[in-house]
């Protein structure tokens, strides 16, 4: 569910977001150079996608944005509470953040290459390395902090006010 900026809920169709400033509804790339822009007032989107197996390195690994990776399973009770936070995590971090949820079950390639024993297993991918990783939920606050620490301050290449800061299409 998404809200519109007067705050109804409203259902976004798969692979697209609303926008938090004006409502509009944007398609979502799973992978693409540059960050989501609104395509009506252009303001950052949060870019939150789903990733397995065959997917994972074109659409995380290759991201040019820091990529928070959520390797949680449907049968999952923590998996369930993590999950709203974060999406909210991403909204904060729309344009800075891409976030990739993987279904360990679906994904047992990635499971098994990630060493995955617990869900949900958070990483924070950057560059397509693992620069940060945490096993089991974890209450808002301390994902915030942990989220902070591992992200890049302010580098160049990570910032999307940068002269090089290009839309995803």
């Amino acid at each position: 569910m998404s809200t519109t900026p007067s705050g109804s809920a409203e259902p976004a169709p798969p692979g697209t977001v609303r926008c938090q400033n004006c409502g509009r509804l944007n398609r979502l790339p799973t992978a693409a150079e540059g960050r989501p822009r609104c395509g009506n007032c252009h303001q950052w989107l949060p870019w939150i996608v789903d990733a397995g197996d065959d997917t994972f390195a074109e659409t995380a690994e290759q991201s040019s944005i820091p990529v928070l990776v959520d390797m949680w399973a449907t049968w999952c009770g923590p998996c369930r509470m993590v999950s709203p936070v974060l999406a909210q995590l991403a909204q904060e971090r729309a344009g800075n953040l891409k976030l990739v949820k993987v279904d360990v079950d679906a994904s047992p390639r990635l499971s098994q290459r990630f060493g995955i024993q617990a869900v949900p297993t958070l990483m924070v991918l950057i560059d397509g390395h693992v620069a940060a990783r945490q096993a089991g939920a974890a209450p808002a606050p301390a994902l915030r902090r942990w989220l902070d620490q591992a992200l890049p301050t302010n580098p160049a290449n990570h910032n999307p006010a940068a002269p090089d800061g290009k839309a995803a299409r």
